[in-house]
């Protein structure tokens, strides 16, 4: 018995530690969560994100939380479009946690925030959560979560929930239009370097191929990103571009004269043209990653993909592509 107290104290210690950089939500305590999957398919032992979320399930019902429904992060995070649609349906369910798991070779992450209520889905990169060298000992830590702390969240569920949203539910105004958009050569594109603070898409930060890349690393990446875009866009693109580095709202930028935002979305070929309102392809190629570029107006909410399907997994072609056929 003794040696059950220490291992728990042990167990709790690191939790603590794990979990200093943010603090949890009491709502998770007496609230509706939605879970977001990302799994690394290199991972062993091999698992599906749902069978993930089998390994997860009874871990956050014994911390206290009501996990309703369960999806793979990198479905929702296509676009803040996707998200948009996403997010109207947890306003609809009353959600008010989101819980983010991250399986990648070497580790195992959990956290947990509110619900932003708008298309971010989460308010910041900077949440409560637990990070471990497996799914075992992630899911034991977070399951500690409940040992003192009585919750709210009686009725729940015994086995997770894996839910599609339906078409009621896809009402929100941001939807893709396949052409190109006009007064280009007025006013400015604005062009967002990722991982900054004007960067959208925070919940991308919580895939696996992403999450706990070190600030050398970010920065080294944004470098280089920078450098090749100025590239390609001296080649292809002719008018005024901004590069935005700090966050501002959307007043902000069109107060100086950024009516256009230049937007990189990356994930399964297929998945990007369904959520793009396009014919997905039905060919092997439908299931490779791609990157695909497109331009969001401000002014009226309308994201313009462009004439013709460009993407492609090395950005720097699918970037060159779509700027080639901004001139179509």
């Amino acid at each position: 018995m003794k040696y059950n107290i220490s291992l728990i104290f042990i167990l709790l210690v690191s939790l603590q530690l794990v979990s200093a950089q943010g603090s949890l939500p009491q709502s998770f305590f007496d609230g509706k969560s939605i879970v977001f999957i990302s799994t690394d398919p290199a991972a062993r032992p091999v698992m599906t994100w749902q069978e993930v979320a089998d390994s997860v399930h009874n871990s956050l019902v014994s911390a206290g939380g009501d996990p309703i429904a369960y999806f793979e992060l990198e479905k929702v995070a296509l676009s803040e479009a996707v998200q948009a649609d996403y997010a109207m349906s947890f306003q609809q369910r009353l959600v008010k946690n989101i819980i983010l798991v991250t399986r990648q070779k070497n580790q195992m992450s959990i956290h947990v925030g509110p619900f932003s209520g708008d298309r971010n889905i989460i308010p910041t990169k900077s949440l409560y959560g637990i990070t471990a060298a497996d799914i075992g000992a992630a899911t034991s830590q977070f399951a500690l979560i409940g040992e003192n702390q009585p919750t709210q969240n009686i009725l729940v569920l015994e086995v997770p929930e894996f839910l599609n949203i339906n078409n009621t539910e896809t009402t929100s105004n941001l939807k893709f239009i396949p052409q190109n958009p006009l007064n280009l050569d007025v006013f400015k594109l604005g062009i967002t370097i990722e991982g900054s603070s004007a960067e959208t898409g925070i919940l991308s930060y919580f895939r696996y191929d992403m999450y706990g890349k070190s600030p050398e690393v970010i920065m080294a990446e944004q470098a280089a990103q920078k450098a090749g875009i100025e590239q390609v866009l001296k080649q292809e693109y002719p008018y005024e571009i901004e590069w935005l580095t700090e966050a501002k709202s959307e007043a902000e930028l069109i107060q100086d004269k950024v009516q256009f935002l230049l937007v990189k979305v990356e994930g399964r070929e297929a998945d990007l043209m369904k959520s793009m309102g396009l014919e997905p392809k039905a060919d092997e190629s439908s299931s490779r990653i791609v990157v695909k570029y497109y331009i969001k107006l401000l002014v009226r909410e309308e994201l313009y993909i462009g004439p013709v399907w460009d993407a492609d997994p090395d950005w720097r072609v699918a970037l060159n592509n779509f700027l080639k056929n901004l001139k179509k």
